[in-house]
């Protein structure tokens, strides 16, 4: 697992990880049943406190998207919940809403973004959800 963490960004240490885990499982480059580092070797990897990484690990297995598996250790969900939670909806649909508001200020035009959500979505499969399933 190879993470890149901006100290620098507004986005806490522990939500960049969450963040860029979620990427890496679209992506496909962790699968279901994947093992990942312990909190220690990750947090040791990193260079940040175990509890970030402990932060990050418990809100990846409070969305279903790792297990922990007593003394086995923690892994890739093999059934990755993508239930609806509105209010990280509604979150997201805001910060969506303030993108675009600065890209407009910032004289993006309206296919550049869309060119640049299509490019990511291919990235990260193609608009299907963690289950390999089409999104709606």
């Amino acid at each position: 697992m190879y993470f890149n963490l901006d100290e620098r960004s507004n986005t806490p240490i522990w939500e960049q990880i969450v963040n860029q885990a979620k990427e890496m499982i679209l992506k496909g480059i962790l699968q279901p049943n994947d093992k990942l580092m312990s909190v220690r070797e990750l947090s040791s990897t990193l260079l940040v406190n175990p509890n970030t990484v402990s932060k990050a690990y418990q809100e990846l297995e409070r969305q279903g998207i790792i297990v922990t598996r007593r003394g086995k250790g923690t892994f890739v969900s093999e059934n990755i919940s993508t239930k609806p939670d509105e209010e990280r909806i509604e979150t997201m649909k805001q910060s969506l809403k303030t993108l675009i508001v600065e890209a407009s200020y910032l004289g993006i035009d309206k296919d550049t973004f869309l060119s640049w959500v299509q490019t990511y979505l291919d990235e990260l499969g193609g608009g299907k959800d963690a289950n390999g399933k089409e999104s709606e």
